[in-house]
């Protein structure tokens, strides 16, 4: 069964122009989506509860079916689990052949993960050329003169723990790792 699926985007708020591309395809049934919020995308998830082997999600672009490429990666497991196909116009892309090499479904996958590989990297970059500049990462220090004063309460043996967090601000667990050095 060819099944047409469309969601409102800025460029089509009333999904004419998708139905109209999705109509000449000759697909079986219409998915509608009232929203374009990824969180009320309720017909979605009940089309891909309901496929049965051999359907085809049919969409006029992939962003109509996905809203990130690890979203696309989900959806299109799920596919593969229910032996169902995705056919997407704009990009030309149909799972349902079987060409040789990489399936599409494996090519997003690698996609995911450079996309994963490139934000860590970049992040690993940035600490680097902070730390290069002088800048401290991780929590900031406490001021000296809580510390001191609060290893002072603690050392007279007059206050609580509390009564010294509740005056200088310093935790247990912060006066504690200063009073090993």
């Amino acid at each position: 069964m060819f099944i047409g699926y469309v969601r409102p985007n800025q460029d089509d708020l009333n999904c004419e122009v998708q139905l109209h591309i999705l109509d000449e395809l000759n697909c079986d049934r219409f998915i509608v989506e009232e929203h374009s919020s990824t969180k009320k995308r309720m017909l979605l998830k009940k089309m891909i509860n309901e496929l049965q082997p051999g359907d085809t999600i049919v969409v006029t672009r992939l962003f109509s079916f996905a809203d990130s490429t690890r979203h696309l990666v989900e959806l299109l497991d799920q596919l593969n689990q229910k032996e169902a196909y995705l056919f997407s116009v704009g990009e030309g892309i149909d799972t349902r052949s079987s060409a040789k090499g990489y399936s599409f479904h494996e090519y997003v996958h690698h996609l995911l993960n450079f996309q994963s590989d490139v934000i860590s990297e970049y992040t690993k970059k940035g600490i680097f050329e902070a730390k290069q500049k002088g800048v401290k990462s991780g929590r900031p220090r406490k001021p000296d003169e809580n510390v001191k004063r609060a290893i002072h309460m603690y050392q007279s043996k007059n206050y609580s723990l509390s009564q010294i967090k509740e005056e200088t601000g310093i935790s247990k667990t912060t006066l504690y790792r200063y009073l090993e050095n």
